[in-house]
C-alpha cells in the first residue's frame, strides 16, 4: 500500500502543475486581449449626422471620448500586470516548495549526501560481511583441498589470499579512522569510502571463483558447471563432477567427522587434567568448548546423513546443501577441540618458562638498582621498583605454593619489566611472545566458533592484534587480543537466539546459527555459509 501511494503522488503533482500553468496562460491571454481591445476599435467610426457638426457639441464629445479612451487603456494594463504577477508568484512558490519538500512522494533530482554516521554504519557492515565471507571461504576450501589436492585448488587459494589482503587493509584503514587519522572531514570521508571499496573488492574476488569451485566439487548444486580439465589429468577422478564428486566429498567430510569425534573424547580428558593441574583461570578461555563441539557434531551427523540420502537419490542440489552445512559444523567442532589442545600445549610451555623468566626479571631489577645507586631516581621510579618486587615475590610464591596460571604469571612478569624500561630480550622476549601468540589464537578461535554473534568491533581488534604480532610488538598484540576476546564475549552474552529451546528445533540448530554455519535468515536457520562473496555465499538454500 505504501509503495502504491508513493508511486501515485508524482502523477497527481504533475496534474496539478499542468492545471496551474493552464490557468496562468489563460489569465495572461485574457489580459492581453483586454489590452488590445481599444487598439482594435480605434479605426471603427460610427456615422455622424451633418447637423451634429456644430462647434460646441463636437468639442464636448471629443473631451469625453479622450477620457474614455484613457480609461480603456489603463484598465487592461493593470489587469495584465496583475495576471503576470500572480503567475510569477505561483511559479516561485511551487519551485520553493519542491526544493524544500520532504514528503515520501517527492523524489529529489539529487539525493542528499549520506551523513558521517550513515557512512560509518555502512563501513562497519561491510567489514563484518567481508570478514564472514573470508572465514567461510577458508573453511570450505579446506575440504575441497583435502578432496582435490593443492594444485587443483590453487586458483581458489589465490582468490582467498587476495580477499584476505583487501580485508586486512580495510581493517587497518578503519583502525586509523577510529584513532582520528586523518583529521580533516574530507579525508575521513575518503577513508570510509576506502574501507567500503576494499571490502567490496574482497567479496568480488571470492564471488568470481564460487561457480568454478562448485564445478570442481561436482555436487550438482547451483552453478555447478565443471571447470575445464587440463589434458593429462583424470577427468573422472574426485571432484570431476557427477556422483563420483558427491561420494568423494562425503567421504572426506565423514572422515574428518570421525576424527573430530575422537578428538572430542581425548580433549575432554585433557580439559579435566588442566583443571586439576592449574588454577581455574588457566582453563577458563576454553570452558564449555568440548560441550559445544559435541553439539556441532550432533548437527553434522544429521546433515551428513541427509546429504548421503540425497546423493543416493541423485539429488545434486539437496546433496550440496546438506553437505555444506555438515562440513561447516565439522569445521566448528575441529576449531573448538583444537582450542583445548592448543591451550594445553601453551600452558605446558609457559610452565617451563616461568622459573627462567623470574630469574631474568630479577636480573633486570638488579640492573635498575645499580643505576639507582649512581643517580637516585625520583619517587615514581622507586614506587615502580617496589611494585615490581611485590609482583615477582607473588609469582614465586604461586610457583611453589600450589596450582597457578603459568600464562598469567608470564604476562605479569613481562609487564613488570616493561614498566621499568628493561630489555625484554632472551627468555623474557620468548615468554612475552608466547603469551601474545596464545592470546591472539584464543581470540581467533572464539570469533571463529561464535561468529554468528560477534560484531565488527571485536573482529577489528582481532585484525589489529594479528598485525601487531606480525610486526613483532608482542606485548601490544597480547593487550589488543584480550580486548578483542572481551568484546566478542560481550556480543555473545547479548546475543539472543530465536532457536534455543524452540519446540521442534532440529538438533544443534541454535549452535549452528551461533557459529555461523547457517546464516539465520529462515526459521530453519537459513542456508549454509559457503565459499564466495556477498553474492554467492548463501547460494545453497535449504
Amino acid at each position: 500500500m505504501t509503495s502504491s501511494l508513493m508511486r501515485g503522488r508524482p502523477r497527481r503533482a504533475t496534474a496539478r502543475t499542468r492545471v496551474r500553468v493552464a490557468h496562468a496562460v489563460l489569465g495572461g491571454l485574457a489580459g492581453a486581449g483586454w489590452l488590445m481591445l481599444p487598439v482594435m476599435t480605434m479605426t471603427a467610426h460610427d456615422p455622424v449626422p451633418a447637423a451634429a457638426a456644430a462647434a460646441g457639441p463636437v468639442a464636448g464629445a471629443a473631451e469625453r471620448q479622450d477620457e474614455t479612451s484613457s480609461a480603456d487603456l489603463v484598465l487592461p494594463l493593470v489587469a495584465g500586470a496583475t495576471a503576470v504577477s500572480l503567475a510569477g508568484y505561483g511559479y516561485l512558490r511551487r519551485t520553493r516548495r519542491a526544493r524544500t519538500r520532504t514528503t515520501p512522494g517527492t523524489v529529489s533530482a539529487q539525493p542528499p549526501a549520506p551523513t558521517r554516521a550513515d557512512s560509518e554504519r555502512q563501513a562497519r557492515a561491510a567489514l563484518l560481511l567481508a570478514d564472514e565471507c573470508v572465514r567461510t571461504s577458508r573453511e570450505e576450501l579446506s575440504f575441497v583441498r583435502d578432496l582435490s589436492g593443492q594444485e587443483r585448488t590453487e586458483p581458489f587459494t589465490r582468490a582467498l589470499r587476495a580477499a584476505e589482503t583487501e580485508l586486512s587493509a580495510a581493517f587497518a584503514i578503519w583502525r586509523r579512522y577510529e584513532e582520528g587519522v586523518p583529521e580533516d572531514a574530507g579525508s575521513r570521508r575518503q577513508a570510509l569510502v576506502g574501507v567500503i571499496g576494499r571490502c567490496a573488492e574482497a567479496g568480488r574476488r571470492l564471488d568470481a571463483e564460487a561457480e568454478a569451485l562448485d564445478g570442481l566439487r561436482g555436487l550438482g548444486g547451483p552453478g555447478a558447471a565443471p571447470r575445464p580439465v587440463a589434458r593429462g589429468t583424470e577427468a573422472d577422478g574426485p571432484g570431476a563432477g557427477g556422483r563420483g564428486g558427491a561420494s568423494a566429498a562425503l567421504e572426506v567430510a565423514e572422515g574428518r567427522f570421525r576424527e573430530a569425534a575422537a578428538r572430542t573424547v581425548t580433549e575432554q580428558e585433557t580439559l579435566a587434567a588442566l583443571r586439576e593441574r592449574y588454577a581455574s583461570t588457566a582453563s577458563a578461555p576454553v570452558a564449555g568448548y568440548v560441550e559445544q563441539a559435541k553439539d556441532r557434531l550432533v548437527f553434522a551427523t544429521a546433515r551428513l546423513n541427509e546429504a548421503r540420502q540425497a546423493a543416493d537419490m541423485d539429488d545434486g542440489e539437496r546433496t550440496a546443501r546438506h553437505l555444506r552445512a555438515g562440513e561447516g559444523a565439522v569445521a566448528q567442532a575441529e576449531t573448538l577441540v583444537g582450542a583445548v589442545e592448543r591451550l594445553a600445549a601453551h600452558l605446558r610451555e609457559a610452565a617451563g618458562l616461568v622459573p627462567s623468566a623470574l630469574t631474568g626479571a630479577e636480573a633486570e631489577l638488579a640492573a635498575v638498582r645499580d643505576g639507582e645507586r649512581a643517580s637516585p631516581p625520583p619517587d615514581e621510579p622507586r614506587a615502580r621498583l617496589a611494585h615490581a618486587d611485590g609482583v615477582l615475590a607473588a609469582v614465586r610464591e604461586e610457583l611453589t605454593g600450589g596450582p597457578y596460571d603459568p600464562l598469567d604469571a608470564l604476562r605479569r612478569i613481562g609487564r613488570t619489566v616493561e614498566r621499568l624500561g628493561g630489555a625484554r630480550s632472551g627468555v623474557l622476549g620468548v615468554a612475552t611472545l608466547l603469551v601474545a601468540r596464545c592470546s591472539v589464537a584464543g581470540a581467533e578461535e572464539f570469533v571463529a566458533a561464535h561468529r554468528g554473534a560477534v560484531g565488527t568491533p571485536a573482529r577489528a581488534r582481532l585484525a589489529e592484534a594479528v598485525r601487531e604480532l606480525g610486526a613483532g610488538r608482542a606485548s601490544r598484540a597480547d593487550s589488543v587480543a584480550r580486548e578483542a576476546r572481551e568484546l566478542g564475549e560481550r556480543d555473545v552474552r547479548a546475543y539472543g537466539s530465536p532457536y534455543a529451546g524452540a519446540e521442534g528445533e532440529a538438533a544443534g540448530l541454535a549452535g549452528a546459527v551461533l557459529g555461523g554455519v547457517l546464516l539465520a535468515e529462515d526459521p530453519d536457520g537459513g542456508p549454509p555459509a559457503a565459499y564466495g562473496g556477498p553474492l554467492t555465499r548463501s547460494r545453497h538454500h535449504l
